[in-house]
């Protein structure tokens, strides 16, 4: 009988431990998950900035070097 009392103590004392940890655990992928999913997106933007922005410098680059003031 007291065999009995003392593995149900054991569970009972084990199932929140085990409980909390797996909240624990969900609630920390979920944070890395989106962390991943944001710097994903952002160097994606961040990509296309720059490509704008180089396009941007050549067109610009090409209408000076087209320019009459540029040849003089």
């Amino acid at each position: 009988m007291i065999l009995d009392e003392f593995w149900t103590n054991v569970l009972w004392s084990l199932i929140p431990t085990i409980g909390v940890s797996a909240v624990f655990w969900f609630v920390l992928r979920a944070i890395i998950h989106a962390d991943r999913d944001e710097r994903t997106a952002r160097a994606r933007i961040e990509k296309e900035l720059r490509a704008e922005r180089e396009q941007a410098r050549a067109s610009l680059a090409g209408a000076e070097e087209g320019s009459p003031e540029a040849s003089v």
